[in-house]
């Protein structure tokens, strides 16, 4: 256990350094900045670099929703969950950490928004609460149903954090202008911590709305089942453990 929580740690260190760091280091430079696009694909790197680099020790999450959906698709133990969850909320702090002693050496820098998720005065375009609530829910329920079907057995083996890292840039492509996309909850709590504006206040939003997202991403992909996966390993107390190359079913 304690080597999956290190992957799940330093996974999601690397997600927030990487992404939030392109957001806050890069995005905005003169003429250069690499805008939202290249923030989109910080992110989707971050978690496909890290998937093949530690996803066969932890399963690869680095993601609240993402452990609590596999759980909830017999994928993942449920006495795992919480560990899990410190281990990557942890990851993200340090990640925010390191990111604000960077960005803070430069003269005249100050935090604002910090790549935090906001709605309302702190969404990027404006948007509404019912809004980022709308589109955080939607996206991360897809989220979950790509990353079911792609570590599925009948999916191309060891493509798995391709489509998963492409998925999640698309997400960022789609809702960087809405809330600055979480789809999150780590991530958003990371960064928060550090925004000089009422981001934490807001950061209720960007745990309900993934977890309730994954759920629903999760029993989607249950009524759906996929031709590798039968109904005897769903709903027995069996669980999948997610590697990005390979389906394990332990009982």
């Amino acid at each position: 256990m304690a080597r999956k929580l290190s992957a799940e740690f330093f996974g999601t260190f690397w997600l927030v350094f990487g992404g939030c760091g392109s957001a806050v280091l890069a995005a905005g430079f003169p003429e250069l900045g690499i805008g939202f696009v290249g923030v989109s694909l910080a992110f989707g790197l971050t978690v496909l670099t890290m998937a093949y680099a530690v996803g066969g020790i932890s399963g690869g999450h680095f993601n609240p929703a993402v452990s609590l959906g596999l759980a909830l698709a017999n994928r993942f133990s449920w006495k795992d969950l919480i560990p899990y969850w410190i281990a990557q909320v942890v990851g993200a702090i340090a990640a925010a950490v390191v990111l604000y002693a960077v960005a803070s050496g430069k003269s005249g820098w100050s935090a604002g928004g910090f790549a935090s998720n906001g709605f309302g005065d702190l969404s990027p375009g404006g948007y509404s609460m019912q809004a980022a609530l709308l589109i955080e829910i939607v996206l991360t329920a897809g989220f979950l149903i790509v990353i079911l079907g792609a570590t599925s057995k009948a999916a191309l083996s060891g493509l798995a954090p391709i489509a998963i890292g492409l998925a999640l840039t698309l997400i960022h492509l789609i809702s960087i202008p809405v809330t600055n996309t979480s789809v999150n909850p780590a991530r958003s709590t990371g960064v928060s911590l550090f925004a000089e504006t009422a981001a934490l206040g807001q950061l209720w939003l960007f745990w309900v709305a993934p977890l309730v997202g994954a759920a629903i991403g999760a029993l989607i992909w249950r009524v759906m089942l996929s031709s590798g996966e039968v109904s005897e390993n769903l709903g027995d107390g069996s669980y999948v453990d997610v590697s990005v190359t390979h389906l394990e079913i332990r009982n």
